[in-house]
């Protein structure tokens, strides 16, 4: 407990530390605002967002609910394949150069022809996520049934395993811990994926505000909505961790 509120006291100093010497940076302008931002400007453009004039709940709703449906159809379809490909090795054999393929292509190069096919509206951001989630969670997935312990199977044979026993009792909950790795950094990269087409264009989304806010140079709001996606990926992170450690308490 000591050590842990050390620890916690020491990155509490630090971050006030930090921003307290950028405020007085910004006041003696040794750091441009207009290049910068300052603390106390970002301060007033999260309060006037999401107090004053409420108006960045609205955009923050639908960035959240489209990496939300992003994340869950695209874990979903690739633990269903990845799960696939362990019963079918052929299968898996056929489709990989073809996965490998789709996955070099860059999705944000991409993003234009989704949004062509799908519009301005949620469902293009929705697969620029799905796009990215799929083959991380379905890599993680191969990944973590591949690297299952032989000895543990070559046992569970011995002593007269069915293949749907070693599959569901021996192959699948050795695969769980890398699958849920893959899963964490998915959730991630959803968010990344639907901000990142929310930059290009959307109707709502805080992608759409910043893009708007750096072409009009607000640094403050530049500032302010960067550290709002920086506090959401963190939050994803110890979620998921939180869960993670709850799931494979067995371990």
């Amino acid at each position: 407990m000591n050590r842990a509120f050390r620890l916690s006291l020491g990155h509490a100093v630090f971050i006030v530390a930090f921003v307290g010497l950028w405020e007085f940076m910004s006041a003696r302008g040794i750091l441009d605002p207009t290049f910068f931002g300052r603390p106390s400007g970002i301060v007033a453009y999260l309060w006037r967002g999401f107090v004053a004039d409420k108006n960045l709940w609205k955009d923050l709703f639908y960035t959240i609910l489209a990496a939300t449906i992003a994340f869950w159809g695209g874990s979903v379809a690739a633990v269903f394949v990845g799960l696939l490909f362990a019963m079918l090795p052929r299968l898996h054999k056929a489709c990989e150069p073809y996965l490998t393929l789709l996955n070099s292509m860059p999705r944000i190069a991409l993003a234009p022809l989704f949004l062509l096919w799908f519009g301005l509206g949620i469902g293009s951001k929705i697969a620029v996520a799905v796009s990215l989630t799929f083959f991380i969670v379905l890599s993680s997935t191969v990944a973590g049934i591949k690297g299952v312990n032989s000895d543990h199977l070559i046992l569970s044979r011995a002593l007269g395993a069915t293949p749907s026993q070693i599959f569901f009792k021996v192959t699948l909950p050795s695969a769980v811990p890398i699958i849920f790795s893959g899963l964490r950094l998915g959730l991630v990269y959803s968010l990344l994926g639907v901000v990142g087409a929310e930059l290009l264009a959307a109707e709502h989304g805080l992608g759409q505000v910043l893009a708007y806010l750096q072409s009009t140079f607000d640094m403050d709001g530049v500032m302010a909505l960067l550290l709002l996606l920086v506090l959401l990926g963190l939050s994803i992170t110890v979620v998921m961790n939180w869960i993670e450690h709850r799931l494979l308490v067995w371990q």
